[in-house]
C-alpha cells in the first residue's frame, strides 16, 4: 500500500471518531489534510499532481457542494471529501463518493431503525425528494441540519467506508 493511503486512512479514522462523538469534523484536521494533498501531488507528480488535486477538489465541490447548500450535509463533510479529492484525484473520488452514498444509505437506515425513527425518516426523505421534483426545495419541515428536530447521522463513517471501498476496488 502506498504511504499516501496510510495518511488518508489516518485522517478518515480521526474524522470518523470526531464526527460520531461531536457531530463535527474539525478544520484543524481537514484543512491541513487538503493542503497536504496539493503538496504531495506536486512532489509525486509535478504539475500533473497539482492539476489532479484541483480536479479532485472540483469533483467534491460539484457532487457534495449542493447537499451542503441545501443544508443536508455539513461543511466538514465537504472539506473532508475535498481533502480526499486533493489526495486521490477526480476519478477515484467520484467512485468513492458513489460508494459513500451507498454506505450512507445503509448507515442511515440502520441508524434510524436503531433509534426507532425509520418510518418518520423515510417519510421525510420521500417529502424531500417529492419537493425537489416539484421544484420546491425548501419547505417547512424539510430535513436539514438547521432544523433541530431533523433526524441526521454523522456522515464521516460513510465517507470512510466509501473511500476504503474505492481503495480496494482500485487494487483489484
Amino acid at each position: 500500500m502506498h504511504w499516501n493511503w496510510w495518511a488518508i486512512f489516518g485522517v478518515l479514522a480521526v474524522a470518523t471518531v470526531w464526527d460520531v462523538s461531536s457531530r463535527r469534523i474539525p478544520n484543524w484536521l481537514v484543512l491541513p489534510f487538503l493542503a497536504a494533498g496539493f503538496v504531495i501531488g506536486a512532489i509525486d507528480h509535478g504539475i500533473h499532481g497539482v492539476e489532479s488535486s484541483l480536479a479532485g477538489i472540483a469533483v467534491a465541490a460539484v457532487l457534495v457542494g449542493p447537499f451542503c447548500w441545501l443544508r443536508g450535509m455539513g461543511m466538514g463533510d465537504l472539506k473532508l471529501c475535498a481533502g480526499i479529492g486533493a489526495w486521490i484525484g477526480p476519478g477515484p473520488l467520484a467512485f468513492a463518493l458513489v460508494m459513500t452514498a451507498v454506505a450512507g444509505g445503509f448507515l442511515a437506515v440502520g441508524y434510524a431503525a436503531y433509534h426507532r425513527a425509520l418510518g418518520s425518516s423515510l417519510d421525510g426523505t420521500g417529502d424531500l425528494i417529492a419537493g425537489i421534483l416539484r421544484g420546491r426545495i425548501r419547505r417547512k419541515g424539510t430535513p436539514s441540519l438547521d432544523n433541530p428536530g431533523a433526524f441526521s447521522i454523522p456522515y464521516a463513517p460513510a465517507i470512510a467506508i466509501g473511500t476504503i471501498f474505492a481503495f480496494f476496488a482500485s487494487k483489484a
